[in-house]
């Protein structure tokens, strides 16, 4: 299989095998105008098999949402056909409109205009409270 390189872009990578469908969704990757390729079961030195994601256009995307999704994976910013910046992501310690409160006695459920905004409480177990009401957030809440 052969993928282009690219000029000016971001290259998602060591991306869990199979979770680069769910990224491609949550960063809504479907509405840009330029080219987005995505190698699923890739193999890997380090994973065995991983997934990539290559974005041929120099846009902005939520890191910690990448990180939230998938610690570990590696987002390589492209410019000119060189790598210019490697950066690996882990656990934010703070989400703020990534992921939802489904507590339905939150200040946030009334109070729409407030942030949706959880912190990291055990990095260990990937655990992360809302900031109002100390719910726990679940994985589906994305």
């Amino acid at each position: 299989m052969n993928i282009d390189s690219i000029r000016n872009g971001i290259v998602i990578d060591h991306i869990t095998a199979g979770k680069g469908m769910k990224l491609y969704r949550l960063l809504q990757l479907d509405s840009l105008d330029c080219p987005v390729a995505i190698v699923t079961n890739a193999q890997s030195r380090k994973l065995t098999r991983k997934d990539i994601i290559k974005i041929d256009a120099s846009i902005k995307i939520n890191l910690d949402l990448v990180g939230y999704v998938d610690p570990g994976v590696t987002i390589n910013i492209i410019e000119n056909g060189e790598l210019v910046e490697k950066k690996r992501m882990e656990l934010p310690e703070k989400l703020v409109g990534v992921i939802r409160c489904r507590n339905p006695r939150c200040i946030t459920s009334t109070e729409q205009e407030l942030p949706q905004i959880f912190n990291l409480t055990d990095r260990e177990n990937r655990v992360y409270r809302c900031l109002y009401c100390e719910s726990r957030a679940k994985e589906e809440d994305l």
